[in-house]
């Protein structure tokens, strides 16, 4: 999380305020802070952020959450994330709301963690947008709402949020049967599960294995599910590895084999997965 926090405040402008000493400075402050010399990044930053420098009171939150150059101080972070939020610096205003939906620095208080969300949700925080769809998919700091749950979940999916492509998928299905259809085909729940099993989501990777398998939402494909559920499997997945181990019952040893090769490929195109 520390390494997003910094990635977060590396993007972008920054306006420490004045001259290009400061803006030196601060990026001093960040080469400290990445190879661990949290001193040098605390005195740099400090001053920064008593200044009003919205970017620098988030990263002194950030070490204040961690103990990073500092005794760890939850209180201490919240009270200068609430002042970086209050200047609109959307991370600030994402992570504080973390922090009342956890009651962690402050007393849990959904509405107010709601709220928070939201103003950095509409400045398009992928996070936000993210922690807001699970608020209205749970029913916290507002009335439950699964269709308002997708719209956000959404916008992060859009964004490439990995966990949101994977609800998105789920509580279409789940709209779908709650209106009583049969459920022909909903073609951007299989999009979004798709999506999230090509960014590595092992839930979404079995979950395409039994859709295949099943032939629910599309053409049955025993070939195609046996590798979306080797994929898994190879991810680790227990429940990726035991769908795959009852398909290959009901597969040919020609079957089986193609699906390994295109396990393969997939596998071969995706690096970064197992």
């Amino acid at each position: 999380m520390q390494k997003l926090i910094i990635a977060l405040c590396m993007c972008g402008a920054v306006t420490i305020g004045s001259p290009s000493v400061a803006l030196a400075d601060y990026k001093d402050g960040i080469a400290a802070y990445q190879r661990g010399d949290y001193a040098t990044a605390l005195n740099v930053w400090k001053p920064q952020a008593e200044q009003g420098n919205a970017k620098a009171q988030f990263l002194l939150a950030s070490m204040y959450l961690g103990g990073q150059g500092v005794p760890q101080n939850v209180t201490e972070a919240a009270k200068w994330l609430r002042l970086s939020a209050a200047q609109a610096f959307d991370s600030a205003q994402s992570l504080l709301g973390r922090l009342y939906a956890d009651g962690v620095g402050v007393s849990q208080n959904f509405t107010e963690a709601v709220k928070w969300y939201r103003l950095a949700a509409e400045q398009g925080n992928a996070g936000a947008q993210y922690s807001l769809g699970v608020a209205y998919k749970k029913g916290q700091g507002v009335p439950q709402d699964i269709a308002e749950a997708v719209k956000w979940y959404r916008k992060a999916a859009e964004q490439n949020d990995v966990k949101a492509q994977s609800q998105v998928g789920t509580l279409l299905l789940v709209m779908y049967a709650a209106k009583g259809q049969d459920v022909p085909l909903p073609v951007e729940a299989i999009k979004w599960f798709r999506r999230a099993a090509e960014n590595g989501d092992v839930g979404s990777q079995t979950i395409l294995g039994g859709i295949y398998e099943t032939g629910a939402l599309v053409t049955k494909d025993y070939v195609q599910a046996y590798m979306w559920f080797n994929i898994a499997a190879g991810n680790g997945d227990v429940n990726g590895r035991k769908g795959r181990d009852i398909l290959e019952k009901r597969m040919t040893a020609t079957d089986i084999s193609k699906a390994q090769k295109l396990t393969k490929e997939w596998m071969k195109k995706h690096p970064q997965q197992k």
